[in-house]
């Protein structure tokens, strides 16, 4: 249907009967034509948002539910206010399937926008300005990306989609030329690799097991591969916990490491690695479904699905200390039905936080300040989840 918003949606007229008949023809055709374009064209929505003085605005990509090919991209204009939804559909409408099926991770690195896209088996690499297609590295269920010089590194899966306690297809870390897109080597590490980060010439990469310990919390990995980036090699694992999932690097050269725990009776918690030691030098008995790293200060959230409970803080990654397990303090956090995604802009420190819902309708995006206070909501795609800012330079 796309191909008829560059056709004209009319026919000659063949006069009496026939022009009646023909009327109706025409009708319904002009009817699905106006479908067409509410399909493709983006949805805008302006807040009062105010200028930033580094910063064009961000992107949010939308997981979309697994099989429903619903991933889409938003983004957000800091200058004009507007949040524009689905505009990959409409800057690329010759792509068959759009975005593809479940968005999860978004980055910018240089001048090209990164979207992984899982269970397409791919990441989609666009302009990071105009949101048009460059073109796809197809990689077997990819989870997460990073960057190092002039390459990508994406974890993967390797195997397909499926809960299984006897699963054999270790993971690897896939790595790309960015000039090229084409991968030049693959790393084989631990069972379903999740999220990575590099410190000191070392990638850091999250074993989770996710696959294969529903049921058997002994079945999860619980290590943290370190890759060396010269060699590309598995230099070691680092005992950690069960079901690890998200990671990030400080300035300091600390790798913090979420656990997803077992989703029943053994909780997530947050960890710290020394990138000096290879070792876990600090535990911190809070619960983690995501966070955000600004400075010396994560902003963390957790939605404990066996508990329902909606948590969310501020730890101080210098003294390793949590700050407060207040981040909002106007009473918003009732509202959240499922908080998915956060970040937190390096200038204004605005809190960006997004509610997935139900997982089948649109979620919605929260602005807060500071200080914990809501300063505006919009309407999102389908599960919003993963941020990008786009700088002005």
């Amino acid at each position: 249907m796309r191909d008829k918003l560059n056709r004209r949606c009319a026919l000659p007229y063949w006069g009496s009967w026939r022009g009646l008949l023909l009327s109706f023809f025409l009708l319904a055709l002009f009817s699905s034509c106006r479908k067409d374009v509410e399909l493709l064209l983006s949805d805008v929505t302006t807040v009062d948002a105010g200028a930033s003085a580094n910063y064009s605005g961000f992107y949010l990509l939308n997981e979309g539910n697994m099989g429903s090919n619903k991933s889409t991209l938003d983004f957000f204009d800091f200058a004009t206010g507007s949040y524009q939804r689905n505009i990959y559909a409409e800057k690329n409408p010759s792509v068959p399937k759009e975005l593809g099926d479940v968005g999860n991770d978004l980055q910018i690195y240089g001048n090209r926008l990164y979207a992984v896209i899982n269970a397409s088996n791919k990441v989609e690499v666009m302009n990071a300005r105009t949101a048009k297609r460059i073109g796809q590295i197809n990689i077997p269920n990819c989870r997460y990306i990073t960057f190092h010089q002039q390459y990508a590194y994406v974890t993967s899966y390797a195997g397909p989609i499926e809960i299984n306690p006897d699963y054999t297809q270790r993971g690897f870390v896939a790595k790309i030329d960015t000039a090229t897109l084409q991968i030049v080597d693959r790393c084989v590490i631990g069972f379903q690799p999740d999220g990575l980060a590099i410190a000191n010439g070392k990638i850091y990469v999250a074993n989770s097991g996710g696959y294969m310990g529903v049921g058997n919390l002994e079945k999860y990995e619980k290590t943290v591969s370190v890759i060396d980036i010269a060699t590309f090699k598995e230099e070691k694992r680092i005992d950690v916990d069960y079901n690890l999932h998200r990671v990030k690097a400080d300035k300091r050269g600390n790798i913090w490491v979420s656990s997803r725990g077992n989703h029943s009776d053994y909780p997530s918690r947050l960890f710290v690695i020394n990138s000096q030691k290879q070792a876990v030098t600090d535990t911190l008995q809070i619960p983690v479904s995501n966070f955000w790293l600004d400075g010396d200060s994560l902003y963390v959230y957790s939605a404990e699905k066996y508990s329902n409970e909606i948590s969310f803080a501020l730890v101080n990654t210098k003294t390793k200390q949590i700050i407060t397990r207040q981040l909002i303090t106007d009473g918003t956090e009732k509202n959240f039905e499922m908080p998915y995604g956060i970040m937190v802009h390096p200038d204004t420190k605005d809190i960006y936080i997004t509610d997935a819902g139900d997982y089948v309708n649109p979620g919605f995006l929260y602005c807060f300040s500071p200080e914990g206070k809501k300063k505006w909501s919009v309407k999102t795609g389908d599960i919003p989840a993963h941020f990008a800012l786009l700088s002005k330079k």
